[in-house]
């Protein structure tokens, strides 16, 4: 027992770790990318800035040629780290890409793809998008764009979006390698608008109860979720389950309309003030077409921002039920403001607050943002996932509902129904494969292989009940040896489910996308599990 915890731990670690460097790198990267923006923001200071001033004479007077250009980008560095943990610099060349994650839609050639083997492999073609309109299929492999070879150790996510992404109206030349097909085919997408949906699944999880996930708050998030919700009523959904989970936030305005369709006329939903950011209520305003149905949101770790906003919301007004674990603590206000070379600065300007009046941000020092991004990693080493009895909170952050629940602020949102982390089937095996990403390399080249024979299935139980009865794990454990992972027979028999789990969802999705994905994952995810559970037999949700 002891070896599976130490083995569900490192695989924790190689997550987490993993986000939270990635994040770090990332943020420090952002802020060195760019060295024209930081001259321009202090030519806009004005005259007689000392900084300006400073610049001015190193150029001029310094014994030594210098790159002031890099003085600058090393300066904004300087000021954006002294701030605090979540006020961001964004050079101008990555601003588009930033912000095509909150606006809805780009324009691009409409595939999803991954990087296998040092090749694009494209996993789905959007239906109605560029590519589809020209023949692309699911399975083929990239490997030239505007007649040069594009493959190798040297390609990455970044360089592929910058290739494929561009102005609407403009074309890229395509060379796809196609499975049974000798020749290299050619195709000329002409780039168009293409969704960034937010709303992952929509769909009836069991008789009367409609589940909808959702992975960010951007442009489009609520009208997204209000068809969603709109599809699950007309399937005779009566209760409905929100997935926050991984959910990291985005766009306020988003948040409050879908929180909106929860509550009735005057209740807070939330309300945010700042130094030059006067208070700002956000409350019901007794529109919202599912006021009185049953509602349960699901939360993790890694929801935050308007995550949190939502499960606030619903918590302190006694409206709904909260399942998971605790939240990220993230109760910061950015406004983006745009600097005149094409850059951007994401400047913490107000704080928000629950409605009960409790701030749910963690603390933080400013200019130790690299202590904050621990904070998840510390929370994890402490057991946190694993029991509530290890979340220590301060009585003097306690509040209460209206109907006398007592909540906490200080770091998060505490769920009502505290799920711990299912490490039972966890073994070094498991954690090496998944680790190695080879159960999502094995899923594409099987799906591949087999996509004729898989095609006939168009829903995902049938697809789960073909997968499953067949030899698809000897397979797989013959693919990862030879990927050099030796076979464990005993740890493969322990993680037996959970390696059949994550083949068969991966499978599917690569045949019939998330509507297929989710359904299959989630079926024996233990939190949902729970979720249904209390939606079965809790008075509040009755």
């Amino acid at each position: 027992m002891k070896k599976n915890v130490y083995a569900a731990a490192a695989l924790f670690l190689c997550i987490v770790g993993g986000v939270l460097l990635g994040n770090m790198l990332a943020r420090r990267a952002n802020l060195r990318n760019n060295a024209n923006s930081l001259s321009t923001l202090v030519k806009a200071w004005g005259k007689g800035n000392r900084v300006d001033e400073l610049l001015h004479l190193i150029d001029a007077q310094y014994v030594d040629t210098v790159d002031v250009e890099q003085l600058t980008e090393d300066a904004i560095f300087a000021v954006m780290e002294d701030l605090d943990p979540h006020s961001v610099y964004i050079p101008a060349d990555e601003l588009e890409m930033v912000n095509s994650e909150l606006e809805g839609s780009f324009s691009g050639i409409g595939v999803q793809f991954n990087i296998q083997n040092d090749t694009i492999m494209v996993v789905a073609v959007i239906s109605g998008g560029p590519s589809e309109k020209v023949g692309i299929l699911a399975g083929d492999r990239v490997v030239e764009v505007n007649d040069t070879a594009f493959v190798g150790d040297a390609i990455s996510n970044e360089k592929v979006m910058k290739k494929l992404r561009g102005p609407k109206g403009t074309q890229v030349k395509l060379g796809i390698k196609r499975h049974g097909t000798p020749e290299l085919l050619h195709f000329t997408v002409t780039r168009g608008d293409v969704p960034v949906n937010s709303v992952d699944i929509a769909y009836m999880i069991e008789p009367g109860v409609g589940f909808i996930r959702v992975s960010k708050f951007a442009a489009t998030t609520y009208q997204e979720f209000l068809n969603g919700l709109a599809s699950l009523r007309s399937q005779g959904a009566q209760k409905f389950i929100v997935d926050l989970r991984e959910n990291s936030g985005g766009l306020l305005d988003q948040v409050v309309m879908m929180v909106n369709e929860f509550l009735p006329r005057g209740q807070m939903i939330v309300y945010s003030e700042g130094k030059a950011y006067p208070r700002f209520d956000s409350r019901a305003d007794g529109s919202g077409s599912f006021i009185g149905q049953p509602l349960v949101v699901i939360i993790d770790e890694f929801s935050a921002s308007a995550s949190e906003i939502f499960a606030g919301a619903i918590q302190d007004n006694d409206r709904g039920l909260i399942v998971g674990r605790r939240s990220f603590g993230k109760g910061l206000v950015q406004q983006q403001m745009d600097l005149s070379d094409g850059s951007a600065v994401r400047l913490t300007v107000a704080r928000y607050y629950t409605p009960t009046g409790r701030s749910i941000q963690k603390p933080y020092e400013q200019g130790k943002g690299d202590e904050y991004e621990m904070d998840l990693m510390n929370r994890f080493m402490h057991g946190e996932f694993d029991s509530r009895d290890s979340i220590h909170l301060a009585d003097s952050l306690v509040y209460h509902t209206p109907a006398g629940r007592t909540v906490y602020g200080g770091g998060g949102i505490m769920p009502d129904v505290f799920v711990p982390r299912d490490t039972t089937d966890y073994t070094p095996y498991f954690n090496q494969v998944l680790n190695h990403g080879y159960t999502y390399q094995f899923a594409f080249q099987y799906a591949d292989k087999h996509r004729e024979q898989l095609n006939q299935y168009k829903n995902w139980e049938d697809m789960e009940r073909y997968l499953t009865q067949g030899d698809m794990l000897r397979e797989f454990v013959a693919y990862a040896e030879d990927k050099g992972v030796k076979p464990d027979w005993k740890e493969i028999n322990q993680s037996r489910h959970l390696l059949e789990r994550h083949l068969a969802a991966y499978i599917t999705r690569n045949i019939l996308g998330e509507e297929g994905f989710f359904p299959l994952f989630y079926k024996y995810d233990p939190t949902v599990k729970r979720a249904l559970q209390e939606m079965r037999t809790n008075p509040l949700l009755q």
